[in-house]
């Protein structure tokens, strides 16, 4: 298969903004309310526990740089008919939505309806799931979609949206469609959406507001956060703009993207940590929690992002530097089995770490691995200019994604929860636990997303074999009996789990999309040396040429 090529809604309740952005409080720490009784289970525990970790370990050394042999791959795994079995997930999922939901924005796919945020769709299930019909040659709904689109979406309305999620689905989501197709009806919906969102760029600093009217343009500071901009929603809208600028001609768009990342530098973090606020009138941060996970992710993707996309030194400088002050500042290792995982800094770079990691930052694992190598497969990588730091950070890629396989393995469901606090207390058996109020899954890439990655650089089977697990579970809780789908989960930790009654966009555009490539043989389908995939899994052409370059440099002063 191949083709021609010519994540806060402000009206949205409160249940769906948890889908793009829930932060939790700080939970109790682990030793509290432990019983002397319940302290010597835990340390009999630890003996079984020990073999369990032992078992746990030679599998996670053989995944790490060894192929599993035939045997244990299995010679009747077809891959294909796996593949086969995710669009068959697709399908189903597409199908209750036509049936019951068709061009509304959100999907309850419980009690079979759907609604739009606005006045006006949005195309927030359509446009998102664009691309990914066409990577999966659903001909006939990729056209049926591309009908609702062509005659029904129509941006001039009345209503604010947020600037971030409505770039990475819907103008990402239609640009990727052009890529893909090379229609121009989704070059110019895109042009007209994209020149609805600039005006959020319309602040003094030039760091986007949260929100923007698309019938004025005008943008509107965050309802919230004492009208601070989140830091990935402000550093997370480039490559769509760039993308855009490239196919237009309209250097404004590359100029106002690139304007983001000048006044973010110009605050000199130390060690490359943003904190996950930032006023868009002043320019300048605001709070001092740094961390990877919700409304600071992809700020850090997309420096490596951007350099693939466009080869800009700038962005791979500061990505290098961001890497280093993750792994000097951020890292941690749970007891007793030592899964590497990024805590947070909620008292700024020198505080104390918390032991707190969303699924959201899942994404690093992948995101590692392809700033290590540039796309290029481990073994030629490794022959083009290798350095230490290279497969130090090639290593860290796996090693948190093995940390995000066990967040999945080691539930009742074999799902993963939304957020898990991992353990450092040797008296505690268990490496990470789950709290209630964090015990939802709402069907999110970030963890396929990385295996598939890392199945493109290395071709290591256990992979493969992971994203396999993952898809059963959600097969397994998550499909709805009858027409209607799939749904997010409650909690993971109940069997049966209790369920939500929604699904996400994002699991048809990431999660189905990245276990449909995870399981291709076909290496010619989108790779990652020749394309850049953004937040949203919406895959971009990498431009190899353009005739727009940086027009900005760091200071030579760092201090």
């Amino acid at each position: 298969m191949s083709f021609s090529v010519p994540r806060n809604v402000p009206s949205l309740d409160k249940r769906a903004q948890d889908a793009l952005y829930k932060d939790k409080p700080f939970g109790h720490n682990y030793r509290q309310g432990v019983s002397s009784a319940g302290k010597q289970r835990r340390r009999t525990g630890l003996i079984l526990s020990a073999l369990f970790i032992a078992v746990l370990y030679f599998v996670y050394q053989f995944g790490r740089g060894h192929k599993l042999s035939t045997k244990e791959s299995s010679e009747a795994v077809s891959w294909p008919e796996r593949q086969d079995a995710v669009r068959d997930a697709f399908k189903r999922s597409w199908t209750g939505y036509k049936k019951y939901a068709w061009g509304m924005d959100e999907y309850k796919p419980i009690s079979k309806w759907g609604r739009n945020m606005g006045p006006k769709p949005l195309g927030w299930i359509i446009v998102d799931s664009l691309d990914t019909m066409k990577i999966m040659g659903l001909d006939h709904e990729f056209k049926e979609a591309r009908n609702w689109v062509a005659k029904e979406l129509d941006y001039d309305m009345d209503y604010e949206v947020n600037t971030f999620e409505t770039s990475i689905r819907m103008l990402g989501g239609l640009l990727s469609a052009y890529y893909l197709s090379g229609d121009k009806m989704f070059l110019e919906k895109a042009t007209d959406l994209g020149e609805r969102l600039s005006g959020a760029f319309d602040s003094k600093s030039g760091i986007p507001y949260a929100s923007v009217n698309l019938h004025t343009g005008r943008g509107k500071p965050s309802h919230t956060d004492q009208g601070a901009s989140s830091t990935a929603e402000a550093a997370t809208v480039q490559l769509e703009f760039k993308y855009l600028a490239h196919l237009t001609g309209k250097e404004e768009y590359w100029t106002m993207a690139e304007r983001v990342f000048e006044v973010i530098d110009s605050n000199k973090v130390p060690h490359g940590l943003v904190p996950i606020y930032i006023n868009p009138e002043l320019g300048r941060f605001q709070g001092s929690i740094i961390r990877l996970g919700s409304r600071g992710d992809s700020y850090y993707e997309y420096l490596i992002k951007q350099y693939i996309q466009t080869g800009e030194p700038v962005y791979k400088e500061m990505y290098d530097e961001a890497v280093e002050g993750i792994k000097d500042r951020l890292l941690d290792y749970s007891v007793p089995g030592k899964l590497t995982y990024i805590a947070e800094l909620n008292h700024g770079i020198n505080g104390p770490l918390s032991p707190k990691m969303d699924h959201l930052v899942c994404f690093a694992g992948g995101m590692l691995a392809l700033g290590a190598t540039r796309g290029h497969e481990l073994s030629k990588a490794r022959k083009m200019q290798w350095t230490t730091s290279q497969e130090a950070d090639f290593q860290l890629g796996r090693e948190i994604a093995r940390t995000c396989y066990e967040m999945y393995a080691r539930t009742p469901t074999g799902l993963a929860a939304e957020i898990v606090f991992f353990n450092t207390d040797k008296d505690v058996s268990e490496d990470f636990r789950i709290k209630t109020f964090d015990a939802h899954n709402l069907q999110r890439p970030e963890t396929v997303e990385s295996l598939f990655v890392l199945w493109r650089l290395t071709h290591n089977p256990i992979y493969r074999e992971w994203g396999w697990k993952i898809f059963e579970a959600f097969e397994k809780y998550t499909k709805l009996e009858g027409d209607a789908g799939y749904t997010s989960l409650d909690n993971v930790k109940e069997v049966p789990p209790p369920k939500r009654d929604n699904m996400e966009s994002f699991w048809l555009s990431e999660t189905l999309k990245y276990l449909y490539l995870l399981f291709d043989d076909d290496e010619d389908v989108l790779p990652l040396t020749e394309v850049v995939f953004n937040t949203e899994a919406h895959p971009f052409p990498v431009l190899k040429e353009t005739k727009f370059s940086t027009g900005w440099s760091r200071a030579n002063d760092r201090s």
